[in-house]
């Protein structure tokens, strides 16, 4: 009689036996339970619950949240007051991440006017957005409940303040998948000095499975990290390297039944693809003059207006969510590093004119319609001075309340102001919009009930909106 096999005699052990005999059994008896269910929760995507308004996002994070009072929310009772304590009872009960005592108000430096036929009241810093006023809804009653940075990210990001939840373009690839499947459905590009303060948790694909989670793009070296085949390997080579993984993998796949592995299966077969894809896709120089031009881009540039060009070539390749990160606009006035007199006109000049441009650029192309992009921070900015350790700088703190965020394309009505503030820009007064409320909304516009895109971890379903959330029916076209 023949020996048996070195991994059928392994098998045969009575540790193994009972291992995956307990294992086993309850496995089958969780399956009958489950039904169809358990496999939902592989790496395919759910579709849209309805005809969707929009295919795709773009969304333009402006990390450390810009200064809605001197942007898109004017205030004469700002100008009226300046300089005078704030009243108390105003701020009674607040607490705030640096003002002490009793801050001065503070009024905007810098003009506003209207621009195009909508009447959209915009600072002076934003004439390039100026042009394109009627393609945007501007929302000026955001609010949060968080207000340090990387809290009040990663709940834009992700509906949650703490890290592990899956981000907002995880949910996105799992719920609609990717158009092109030589590229991920979520990807993210960072401009500025520093990241964003939530780090990669703000594209993490929490307790999804890691196919979703968001392939960071770069301007310097491999456009993605380790794209390129280590020096002395052949493509041939890493073809053959990268089947014999896969049978590995498909082997223990078959074994455990962990859908990590067949995930893990999935991202070096989407890497080997994007080997040929991405460096095409990054050669921006290969775009006409007039459209580099118009976007201010420059190739080799780690620019914001390098990475709104990408995006749009992202997104006419079929990429679901584009996010870009651009640091800088925490403007504390502690120098003029930070103020709102030298600090916020540099970060406008950076980002104004890419913009303005990604919009024309989308509708020249037809693809504005289908595309929703997405501006704004992660809170707001106080009506008060900060003046820290006395500092003779203009900044404003952090603020929760009341925020301002814009919107444009993709089923959202073109051309209308959403919500108030009070006369001091302190808090909404009218149509509030919470983060969750953002998320109902956007979701919405992709096809995508809020309430049903779920997923089960831990004995229960999550959703990006927890428990919360409704469509702001008044931004939609």
């Amino acid at each position: 009689m023949s020996h048996p096999r070195p991994e059928h005699a392994r098998a045969l052990t009575r540790r193994a036996l009972l291992g995956s005999g307990g294992l086993g059994l309850g496995s089958l008896a969780l399956q009958t339970l489950l039904g169809d269910s358990a496999s939902a929760q592989g790496t395919t995507h759910t579709g849209p619950h309805f005809a969707p308004r929009a295919k795709r996002i773009i969304y333009l994070h402006m990390a450390g949240s810009p200064s809605q009072l001197d942007l898109f929310d004017p205030k004469p009772a700002l100008a009226a007051h300046d300089r005078e304590p704030v009243p108390e009872d105003l701020i009674q009960g607040e607490r705030f991440a640096f003002i002490k005592g009793v801050p001065k108000l503070l009024a905007s430096p810098y003009g506003f006017a209207k621009h195009g036929e909508s009447g959209q009241e915009l600072s002076e810093l934003l004439p390039h957005l100026a042009g394109v006023a009627d393609d945007i809804a501007i929302v000026r009653s955001m609010h949060t409940t968080q207000f340090n940075h990387a809290p009040g990210q990663l709940f834009l990001n992700t509906g949650f303040e703490r890290v592990g939840r899956p981000s907002m373009g995880s949910w996105l690839s799992y719920g609609l998948g990717s158009e092109n499947q030589d590229l991920p459905a979520f990807v993210v590009m960072l401009s500025g000095a520093y990241g964003p303060s939530g780090g990669h948790s703000l594209w993490n694909s929490g307790f999804l499975p890691t196919v979703h989670q968001g392939v960071r793009f770069q301007s310097q070296g491999d456009p993605v990290l380790f794209l390129s085949n280590p020096e002395g390997m052949q493509p041939g080579s890493r073809r053959r390297v990268l089947d014999a993984l896969r049978s590995l993998n498909e082997a223990r796949l078959l074994e455990l039944g962990d859908p990590e592995i067949q995930t893990r299966i999935a991202q070096y077969e989407l890497a080997y693809r994007m080997q040929t894809s991405v460096p095409e896709l990054v050669e921006i120089e290969k775009e006409p003059q007039e459209v580099r031009e118009l976007y201010g881009a420059q190739a080799g540039s780690a620019s914001f207006a390098n990475n709104c060009l990408l995006a749009r070539r992202l997104v006419e390749r079929g990429v679901r969510f584009v996010q870009l990160y651009h640091w800088g606009w925490d403007s504390h006035g502690t120098s003029p590093s930070d103020d709102i007199v030298t600090s916020l006109p540099q970060r406008c000049e950076e980002t104004d004119r890419a913009c303005a441009a990604l919009l024309k650029d989308l509708k020249r192309l037809g693809l504005l319609e289908d595309t929703l992009v997405v501006w704004g921070g992660e809170f707001g900015r106080t009506p008060m001075n900060e003046e820290r350790n006395g500092s003779t700088y203009l900044g404003r703190d952090h603020h929760p309340h009341a925020f301002t965020m814009w919107l444009a394309g993709g089923g959202v009505r073109p051309g209308i102001t959403l919500g108030a503030t009070d006369e001091l820009g302190y808090s909404v007064t009218e149509d509030p919009v919470s983060v969750h409320d953002l998320h109902a909304t956007l979701l919405h516009l992709l096809g995508l009930d809020h309430e049903r895109l779920t997923y089960r971890s831990q004995g229960r379903d999550f959703r990006l909106t927890d428990v919360y959330g409704k469509v702001a029916q008044k931004l939609l076209a």
